[in-house]
């Protein structure tokens, strides 16, 4: 009976030691999370507490100076100096202050994860763009420009067939139909507007040393996106478009632009 019960407690033991071991590394993988949570409902208990702890001074504040008027009749009001009032509501003080350095000390933590996160992200960016240009060089250096070119324009003919019509943003840039690769929009232009937007950005970038996808896509007529506005080019990298001929859904020629250099987050922070 000992052995049987000592089994059966042990199973239960591994149970838990798992449960444990699951809930910490969920705590473990959304520790931001948790601690934008945890300044959330310290921002909502300091106010409480705070509300509370001035109505209780206020409360130990007219009570003394009702004591110290019981004891001089003459006084027709009592007026405290600052630290006379600290000493009589220090201690109501103590769990407001205490609750907001917890709340500021949560958020600043969350803000440092959310940091960190981003930099590794954008580290392994780097890296992953990197090798994929170092395979491209190789691609061309074996089957030579022409065939890497027509292996870029079959992709593109894919992406393009795969990715029917159906909205065209007009630009008033002229009435060549093109597609960026990269947000997957149709859009009418030119090669001529699209060239002028490349060599300004990269103006930008010799004078200025970065620039951003937005204000590319601001040149050639795209609104930009969420995603735009976090990513360019800099000094070590700059912006060189590339241009695959496809044949769209609706039987029309279509470009489709690329980047030779994907814009990349952090840009720049590098030069800032």
């Amino acid at each position: 009976m000992h052995i049987t019960s000592k089994r059966k407690w042990t199973g239960i033991d591994v149970d838990i030691g798992l449960s444990l071991r699951n809930i910490r590394h969920l705590a473990q993988e959304n520790k931001s999370v948790l601690l934008t949570a945890v300044g959330v409902a310290g921002v909502i208990s300091s106010n409480i507490l705070s509300f509370r702890a001035g109505y209780k001074a206020s409360e130990l504040i007219d009570e003394e100076a009702q004591t110290v008027m019981a004891e001089h009749p003459d006084l027709d009001e009592v007026d405290f100096h600052w630290k006379e009032e600290l000493r009589l509501v220090w201690q109501e003080l103590i769990p407001p202050i205490g609750v907001g350095g917890f709340t500021i000390a949560a958020i600043i933590a969350a803000n440092r994860i959310d940091a960190q996160k981003a930099a590794g992200l954008a580290a392994a960016y780097s890296l992953s763009e990197k090798a994929f240009t170092e395979y491209r060089e190789k691609v061309v250096e074996k089957i030579g420009e022409n065939k890497e070119r027509a292996v870029r324009d079959d992709i593109a003919q894919d992406k393009v067939s795969r990715d029917p019509v159906k909205e065209v943003i007009i630009t008033g840039n002229g009435d060549v139909l093109f597609k960026d690769g990269l947000s997957g929009r149709y859009f009418e232009s030119s090669i001529e507007k699209v060239r002028r937007a490349e060599n300004e950005i990269n103006f930008e970038i010799v004078h200025h040393m970065y620039d951003s996808l937005s204000h590319f896509y601001e040149l050639i007529g795209l609104p930009p996106t969420a995603y735009s506005d976090t990513v360019g080019w800099n000094i070590d990298q700059r912006l060189e478009v590339q241009y695959s001929t496809t044949i769209s859904s609706d039987d029309r020629p279509c470009m489709v632009i690329d980047f030779l250099y994907g814009p990349f987050p952090e840009y720049a922070r590098l030069h800032s």
